[in-house]
């Protein structure tokens, strides 16, 4: 594996000698993965791509800080009424679209009334699921806005409020009326503006929004390129023609490290709260069985892919919580027990029946610790075949079902608590037939009473026993086996300063980096 990484960076830098820098007037970004399009406010399906490029162009209502608590963005104050039903932001001044146009609280209510018109997918967060008979109930009753710097969310119970804002952090707020042109020329209030699409190159070309509420940015032209081959994107970044390589999952860390060997680039590690992951699809045998999973879990030697495969890139997880989360527990620890793991599938009847594990095609980093996992599962005894698709057939797979195993990593959500509802609950949501981030279709009703229970808790130190419950329940059930927090790499031109990014690895950071010449 080493020797394939090194072969692939020879074959990048000798490819680099007969390549010079175009577009020099352009900070390049490369990103990983294509990306389906700017809509992620109506599109009927997640894109962890796309919403890298909505940071740059969009706002919302509310942003996480680096420990994971909720603040205001385009808000600049946040009130409660004393029933707690009542959540009022009063937005900040100053705040311009990029066509000129001031921000108010028309912009703020269209925003969510196209969300909930088009029933996009990150609409189905602000419902809750009563049963399969009946219809989900909204959590905000109404949405007013009784003066242009104030708006007003009305929700069905006070204990909706901790909810209301995790979901407020997903929805770019777009200008009234533009949504018909979010697919081809979006309009925000974000730091960097739309100017062109490539679609046949899936490249974006964006400049600095001058009049940038929050200072425009220090670089005035950035160019988003898609470079999901890995020994070309080691040749952009050698001859120039890519400037910065943020958490590039595409390029194994053997490369990522020799990658900073080379006179022109730097590599930066900050710490990762994203979580690396093994989906399980609990409904499909011999997946259906408890042990089975368990012996999954012990027959993985995670921290020897983290030291060997991934250049200690990363950190063992033992839950999808970072650990700084205030309702962190790590449940039952699965250390690697080869022997465990035979002893388990014994009791479980295991007859060598296949498991396909899936996962994204042109993703070296994948591939590589996926073959690791697959070889380690074969030596228990588990018949497991890997295949690789492309990632929008990946995702309409997990969507349907259509799965066993898969690999991937949920990016952002996972901060929260929240998050173990969405994940683990029994609720039904239209066209799906699960709730919206249930991929491995676990169902157990103690896990949706506790999560439930905690959802609607406002005492924190309350809640978070009800959490750690459910997770002890929901670890030792394995419907998804956290493997690795990934650390939050950058590789860059050493021309590109100020690089810090946060825990989320979000693309924020891009508007306050420097170039030198």
């Amino acid at each position: 594996m080493r020797y394939l990484a090194l072969l692939g960076l020879a074959v990048a830098l000798l490819f680099s000698f007969s390549c010079r820098r175009t577009n020099s007037e352009f900070v390049t970004v490369a990103l990983s993965e294509p990306f389906t399009g700017f809509d992620t406010l109506t599109t009927e399906k997640s894109d962890a791509a796309a919403e890298r490029v909505r940071n740059l162009m969009f706002n919302s209502l509310v942003r996480k800080n680096a420990s994971f608590d909720y603040e205001g963005e385009l808000a600049s104050e946040i009130r409660t009424s004393e029933d707690g039903k009542a959540i009022t932001f009063i937005l900040r001044d100053n705040v311009k679209f990029h066509d000129g146009k001031p921000f108010t609280s028309a912009d703020v209510k269209y925003t969510f009334d196209e969300l909930f018109r088009t029933k996009g997918y990150k609409s189905f967060a602000f419902y809750e699921t009563v049963d399969k008979d009946t219809p989900p109930v909204a959590h905000i009753t109404s949405i007013e806005t009784p003066e242009p710097k104030t708006v007003v969310f009305n929700l069905e119970k006070a204990a909706l409020k901790n909810q209301l804002l995790s979901n407020l952090v997903a929805i770019p707020i777009i200008s009234d009326g533009s949504s018909a042109q979010l697919r081809e020329r979006p309009i925000g209030t974000g730091p960097f503006k739309f100017t062109a699409f490539d679609q046949s190159q899936n490249t974006v070309d964006l400049e600095a929004f001058a009049e940038y509420w929050d200072g425009a940015p220090k670089i005035s032209k950035l160019r988003v390129k898609t470079v999901t081959d890995a020994s070309a994107l080691q040749a952009e970044l050698q001859s120039g023609g890519v400037d910065l390589a943020p958490v590039p999952s595409n390029l194994p860390p053997d490369s990522i490290k020799q990658l900073g060997t080379l006179a022109n680039l730097k590599v930066e590690q900050f710490d990762g709260s994203n979580i690396q992951y093994v989906g399980l699809n609990t409904t499909s045998p011999p997946l259906d069985k408890v042990k089975v999973r368990q012996a999954i879990s012990y027959a993985i030697d995670r921290e020897k892919i983290i030291r060997e495969l991934l250049s200690g890139q990363a950190k063992i997880s033992y839950s999808i919580l970072p650990e700084a989360s205030w309702a962190y527990t790590p449940g039952t620890v699965y250390n690697y027990d080869p022997a465990k793991a035979k002893q388990l599938l014994t009791e479980a009847g295991y007859k060598n029946e296949p498991i396909t594990f899936k996962f994204s095609s042109g993703n070296a980093a994948y591939s590589s610790y996926a073959q690791a996992i697959q070889n380690m599962l074969v030596e228990v005894g588990l018949n497991v075949q890997i295949e690789t698709l492309d990632p929008n057939t990946i995702r309409e797979n997990l969507a349907k079902g259509q799965f066993q195993m898969n690999t991937g990593a949920w990016i952002g959500g996972n901060q929260d608590p929240l998050f173990l509802k969405d994940l683990f609950t029994t609720g039904k949501i239209p066209g799906e037939g699960v709730s919206c981030c249930n991929r491995s279709r676990y169902s157990n009703p103690k896990v949706d009473e506790l999560l439930n229970t905690a959802i609607n808790e406002t005492d924190r130190a309350k809640a978070k026993d009800l959490y750690v419950q459910a997770w002890q329940i929901i670890s030792s059930d394995v419907p998804l086996i956290p493997l690795w927090y990934p650390a939050n790499m950058v590789i860059a031109n050493r021309r590109i300063g100020n690089i810090k990014i946060n825990p989320s690895g979000d693309w924020g950071f891009i508007k306050d980096i420097t170039v030198s010449n």
